[in-house]
């Protein structure tokens, strides 16, 4: 259990979510109402019950990807530390770790203040921590002796930072040293660096307590250099094995995110670090995939994967945008009332996925020529064929690209059954 003193010093918890219909995506309802209640509103997308634009998740889709990726690591003997912030969804987090996931990642602090807000208590910080008030957050929730947080390091500057502010407040902060690459993001590149951060942390070693390595990969778009990549992890890792310079049992090593995580679990699992080791692969867009860039990754590793070529069927697009056709202003011509500011189009324009008219016994497949070809704040334009039978008021599902980027424009997104039966409703914190 959470220190009360510290609950009540540190957070201002926020009282149950109470859904309103303020909210897009929303049906009409009662003030006050909790996302415990949602399975009792009996709302039901296709009769409307929804206030679209709605983003939406399939219940079976979403288990069946949740279920898929915990496979795949046992698989490979490694585990689960999905990334959070694609969702930044608390109960999606909560499902990951009933499923078997060691911890959820997170790339800020205050998307780990979130999650232990909402019951998590193993935070892998896949970035490094720095300024005042950042620190201050990590280091409120570290006087809970239940909550385990890891971030990562890459300079000397910052490990001095750290080492003097935990220091200050008697308290020891988990770090694993994160190594680079040229031109990509964070990360030590080269000798000199990492013999400054490992100086650095030999001078903090009893407040800093170095707990392995971590890399992301998702910076190199070649197989071949990420392969270089992950064996220079593990030649320094056995190299820090070798000098002693870990502080846990076991090391942690650390990569993978949703598109390369197939070679990272295949060349990690099968490498001795020369002392036991924990790997965590951090993929956080299986959860509900896309139909853009991480279908294109899953069609390579279940191309290339024996593991994954077991486990049909493979990961499912569970996320859509469902809008109404809501002007033809020309026959050739729809405009779909969806748009930047409810999906993503970063990685691609969304996909007609159905069609629906409201008093249809179910949706139907659109024809195969139906594409967005333009997307304005709140409209978005979807071409069709003058002969196609499309009338205003219809309702159309989209399959989206790029998952984070759809989230991060719902505060909630509804989960329904098959028949499209609203059961449950997930509350974002972007």
């Amino acid at each position: 259990m959470n220190p009360p003193h510290v609950a009540e010093r540190v957070f201002q918890r926020s009282p149950s979510s109470a859904l309103s219909p303020l909210h897009k995506g929303i049906g009409l309802l009662e003030h006050g109402l909790s996302l415990d209640d949602v399975p009792k509103l009996g709302w039901n997308l296709l009769k409307e019950d929804l206030s679209l634009p709605a983003a939406v998740i399939s219940a079976e889709k979403l288990d069946h990807n949740l279920k898929w990726m915990q496979a795949f690591a046992s698989a490979y003997g490694v585990k689960l530390a999905p990334h959070g912030k694609t969702t930044m969804a608390p109960r999606l987090f909560q499902r990951q770790i009933d499923a078997g996931a060691w911890g959820i990642t997170l790339a800020t602090a205050h998307q780990s203040r979130v999650a232990y807000e909402h019951g998590i208590r193993r935070v892998l910080m896949a970035n490094q921590l720095v300024g005042k008030q950042n620190m201050t957050g990590i280091a409120q929730m570290l006087e809970d002796a239940d909550f385990e947080f890891f971030c990562l390091i890459d300079s000397a500057e910052n490990a001095n930072q750290l080492g003097t502010f935990f220091r200050e407040r008697g308290l020891r902060l988990n770090v694993l040293v994160e190594l680079g690459v040229e031109g990509g993001r964070t990360g030590v590149r080269n000798r000199e660096q990492l013999e400054s951060v490992l100086e650095a942390l030999s001078h903090w070693s009893k407040t800093l307590v170095l707990s392995g390595l971590e890399i992301y990969e998702g910076v190199l778009n070649d197989e071949r250099a990420i392969r270089s990549y992950l064996h220079q992890a593990l030649d320094t890792a056995r190299e820090l094995v070798r000098g002693g310079r870990f502080q846990r049992n076991p090391v942690i090593l650390s990569g993978a995110g949703s598109s390369w995580y197939d070679v990272v679990a295949d060349l990690f699992s099968n490498a001795d670090a020369g002392a036991p080791t924990e790997i965590l692969l951090r993929p956080g867009c299986y959860l509900t995939h896309d139909v853009g860039a991480y279908r294109s990754a899953q069609e390579r590793i279940l191309a290339e994967n024996p593991v994954t070529q077991q486990m049909q069927p493979a990961l499912a697009p569970a996320l859509q945008i469902w809008a109404y056709v809501q002007s033809i202003p020309e026959r050739e011509r729809a405009i779909i009332g969806m748009g930047k500011r409810d999906v993503a189009f970063d990685a691609g324009l969304p996909t007609p996925a159905l069609h629906y008219r409201p008093g249809w016994s179910e949706p139907l497949a659109p024809p195969a020529d139906w594409k967005l070809t333009r997307i304005m704040d709140q409209h978005a334009f979807l071409q069709i064929d003058s002969s196609d039978d499309l009338h205003v008021g219809d309702m159309i599902s989209f399959d989206i690209s790029h998952p984070c980027l759809t989230f991060d424009k719902w505060r909630y997104l509804s989960i329904v059954d098959n028949s499209y039966r609203v059961i449950d409703m997930v509350e974002t914190f972007f």
